[in-house]
C-alpha cells in the first residue's frame, strides 16, 4: 500500500492500569505504533458534547438509549484516528483499544486484512465468537468473514483512508455509540468483515474494568438493566431485521 499503514492504540490517559498492556501492543504489532490519546468523555463540556450528539435519531431503527460520557469520548476518540489517516495521508491504520491483547495468530489475521484493507473498507478482529458469516477470502487458516449482524465492540480494526473519509463525513453528528453505528452498513454503506480467527484477546478485567461504565446501586442496577435488556431486545430485532 502506497503511504503505508500504521497502529494506533486508543488511550485513557487516566486509566493507568492500562499502561502496561498498551506498551505490548506498541511491541506487538508489525507497523509503526504510536498512543493515540483518548477523547476523555467526563471532561468535554457539556456544551461541546451537546453539539455533537443529535436528541432526534438520525436513521432508524432509533437507537433507544442516551450516550453517556464514555460512549461519546470512545466515539470521539475513534473520529480521531479517522482524522489522523487522512492527515498523514497512510492507507491504512490498525487502530487498537488499550484492553485487547494480541496472540500469536494475529500475525496471519492482519497479514490478510491489510491484503484486502482497499477492498472492504472496515476489517474488524473480534474479541468474541462472530456468528451467521459467510466467508469472502480466505489465506492458509485465516478467513475474511461477512456477519450478516456486524458484531458490536470496536476492540481492534484495520481502516483503509476511504472509509475514515466516508465515516468521517457521516459523524459529524452522532446519535448512538461507535459500534452501534457501524453496525449500521444500511445507512453507512459500509458492511464490515471480521477475520477470523481474531488473534485478538479481551482484557478489560484485567487492565482495570471498562472505562466506559459507571457505579450504580444493586437497586437501580436491577431496575435499569430490566428497562434496558427490553429496549435493547427491541432494538436488536430491528437491526437483524434491516441486516438481511
Amino acid at each position: 500500500m502506497g503511504s503505508g499503514i500504521e497502529t494506533f492504540v486508543i488511550h485513557l490517559a487516566r486509566a493507568e492500569g492500562r499502561r502496561a498492556q498498551v506498551e505490548k501492543l506498541l511491541k506487538g504489532t508489525p507497523y509503526p505504533a504510536r498512543v493515540l490519546d483518548a477523547v476523555d468523555g467526563a471532561q468535554v463540556p457539556d456544551a461541546v458534547r451537546n453539539a455533537a450528539v443529535s436528541n432526534e435519531p438520525l436513521f432508524a431503527p432509533a437507537y433507544p438509549f442516551p450516550i453517556g460520557p464514555g460512549e461519546y469520548g470512545c466515539f470521539q476518540s475513534h473520529r480521531k484516528a479517522w482524522q489522523l489517516i487522512l492527515d498523514e495521508g497512510l492507507d491504512a491504520a490498525l487502530i487498537l483499544e488499550d484492553d485487547v491483547a494480541l496472540t500469536l495468530v494475529f500475525a496471519d489475521s492482519v497479514t490478510l486484512a491489510a491484503e484486502h484493507a482497499s477492498t472492504f473498507g472496515y476489517l474488524q478482529f473480534q474479541a468474541r465468537t462472530v456468528d451467521d458469516t459467510s466467508v469472502v477470502s480466505r489465506s492458509g487458516g485465516s478467513r475474511i468473514v461477512q456477519p450478516r449482524v456486524t458484531p458490536l465492540r470496536t476492540s481492534a480494526q484495520l481502516v483503509s483512508r476511504t472509509a475514515a473519509q466516508s465515516l468521517l463525513a457521516m459523524t459529524k453528528t452522532i446519535d448512538r455509540p461507535v459500534d452501534a453505528f457501524l453496525q449500521s452498513y444500511w445507512h453507512t454503506g459500509l458492511h464490515v468483515t471480521c477475520i477470523v480467527p481474531s488473534g485478538v484477546e479481551d482484557r478489560t478485567q484485567e487492565t482495570g474494568g471498562s472505562t466506559i461504565s459507571f457505579k450504580r446501586s444493586i437497586w437501580d442496577k436491577m431496575k435499569r438493566e430490566l428497562k434496558r435488556e427490553f429496549l435493547r431486545g427491541r432494538y436488536r430485532r430491528a437491526v437483524y431485521r434491516l441486516s438481511k
